[in-house]
């Protein structure tokens, strides 16, 4: 059983609607990924920056000859509650007033409170360090906090004894930033956030200021905060224009492979629903030539057989007037049979391999004469033809006999579409191309009726006829002009047509 062809549009449009939206699910997925990612490395690179400067900075006091000191970090749970402490211990030499009991006494800061341990207190202190990061690792395995709080830690006893240095961190996280694919301008803040306890209202003060120079953020800026102490009071603000340009930039590739893969796709859809249009109107096309066949070989065959009947059974055949009638009638009716029997064996031949030209040397002329004679003869109308061959020996090495038939389609078309008198203007030139050489021009002219332009690109289509609406008094199969630019084509010509409604057509050859 056929499906029919609604049903397989709309199954094709909504396989296609499917591979769309499938196709702009997955990229919208890939882009919110590839953000996400993005947002996550610009965050890793302030952290890194952070850690980085510290290090630097921890280089500086090791070569401070003067003080020598040691910052600790501790983490773990305590009543179920996760903690983290720093502090920060700077020995130093303090001479007391009896210089032969002189002794070194070690200083604890711990926030902003300061006191007094013996060495033996620090032991322990070291032992409650291990013990919270054994507890801290048994029961939260998530070793990118517990990095981030020891960084925390680090940090805030690390700034008792040296204060951040922007103009550091800003050199560093432009070179990571750079690294990423990042290499736009942003501002860099070094803020302080405090109040919001008691009586004392949130503030927050701008510390620093670096970034790239001359760069005002817009309304669409983006803020990304890095608080690297413990308590979150203090913090960098990078701000920046949206990475969405970015990000698009690095999937160009993918949406570009996307979209000739979605263009691909569509062509596809097109052409299968063209051909599948195209099938159905050669079916619809065979199966109208095969009405009007059947009643075109019917009709000269009645008339025939009648005609014969009339001889042999009413005694027509005695009077010769009469039987010269009625031969005539047969002879016309079996050349109307034998011309479409020829076109359709034609039709047939011309696609077999061993089909074969028998190209020689023909008299315009003579065949152009030949012709317009018999098509005066066999015309119903008054018939009046024009020829103009230049020169008149002009010839064409062509296939007799599928020459002649070409010519023949072309004055019998004219003859038909002709209302009442048929005018007839036939051309024969030699000219020269630029793409084939010298050839042959033949045209045919008429002033008959003249084909829509919408309708000119189908009229050498097999089977095709142009729609004359009720009105059927012109015979045709749709085989003739398709035969005329197969044929021509097969000796190495072309084929053109010029018509305009009501003034008629001209149909050009070059072979």
């Amino acid at each position: 059983m056929k499906l029919p062809f609604k049903y397989i549009a709309i199954l094709v449009i909504v396989s296609l609607a499917g591979i769309f939206a499938y196709q702009a699910y997955w990229l919208t997925g890939l882009y919110h990924t590839m953000h996400d990612q993005m947002e996550r490395d610009i965050t890793e690179a302030m952290r890194m920056s952070d850690y980085n400067e510290m290090m630097i900075r921890v280089e500086k006091l090791r070569n401070d000859s003067i003080k020598e000191g040691t910052v600790s970090v501790s983490a773990g749970y305590d009543n179920d509650k996760s903690y983290v402490s720093s502090s920060t211990s700077i020995t130093t030499t303090i001479p007391k007033q009896e210089p032969e009991k002189a002794d070194s006494l070690i200083v604890e800061v711990t926030g902003d409170t300061i006191s007094e341990y013996e060495p033996a207190d620090l032991q322990q202190s070291a032992m409650r360090v291990h013990e919270g990061m054994d507890v801290i690792l048994g029961k939260q395995n998530n070793m990118q906090k517990l990095t981030n709080y020891f960084q925390r830690g680090l940090h805030s006893g690390l700034d008792v004894v040296l204060n951040p240095d922007l103009a550091i961190y800003d050199s560093l996280l432009t070179s990571l930033l750079r690294e990423q694919g990042l290499d736009m301008p942003y501002r860099l803040e070094y803020l302080y956030a405090g109040g919001g306890s008691g009586n004392v209202l949130p503030y927050t003060d701008t510390l620093s200021v670096k970034g790239t120079e001359g760069y005002t953020p817009s309304a669409q800026a983006v803020q990304y905060d890095y608080a690297f102490n413990l308590h979150g009071s203090q913090l960098y603000r990078l701000t920046i224009e949206p990475v969405t340009a970015i990000v698009l930039r690095q999937m160009s590739g993918i949406l570009a492979t996307s979209f000739i893969i979605l263009v691909i796709l569509s062509f596809s859809f097109w052409f299968l629903i063209r051909t599948i249009l195209k099938q159905k109107t050669l079916e619809e096309m065979k199966s109208d030539f095969t009405n009007n066949i059947t009643h075109e070989l019917k009709t000269p065959i009645a008339v025939a057989y009648a005609a014969n009947d009339a001889l042999l059974n009413f005694n027509q055949a005695e009077e010769k007037t009469q039987r010269d009638k009625y031969l005539r009638i047969c002879q016309e009716q079996l050349q109307r049979l034998s011309r479409l029997v020829e076109q359709i064996l034609s039709m047939s031949m011309e696609r077999r391999r061993t089909f074969r030209l028998h190209p020689e040397e023909l008299s315009l002329q003579e065949i152009v004469e030949r012709l317009v004679e018999q098509h005066k003869l066999k015309a119903g109308k008054p018939v009046h033809t024009s020829t103009d061959i230049e020169p008149q020996d002009l010839t064409v090495l062509a296939d007799r006999t599928h020459f002649s038939n070409i010519l023949s389609n072309l004055l019998d078309n004219a003859i038909k579409y002709s209302n009442g008198e048929a005018e007839i203007d036939i051309r024969c030139r030699r000219i020269a191309t630029m793409e084939q050489g010298e050839q042959t021009e033949i045209s045919v002219s008429d002033r008959g009726i003249g084909i829509a332009p919408e309708k000119l690109k189908h009229i050498f289509d097999k089977f095709y006829r142009v729609p004359t609406g009720n009105l059927h008094d012109v015979k045709g199969y749709g085989l003739g002009l398709f035969y005329v630019k197969t044929m021509i084509e097969k000796h190495g010509g072309s084929v053109s047509v010029k018509s305009e409604l009501g003034k008629g057509s001209t149909f050009t050859i070059r072979i």
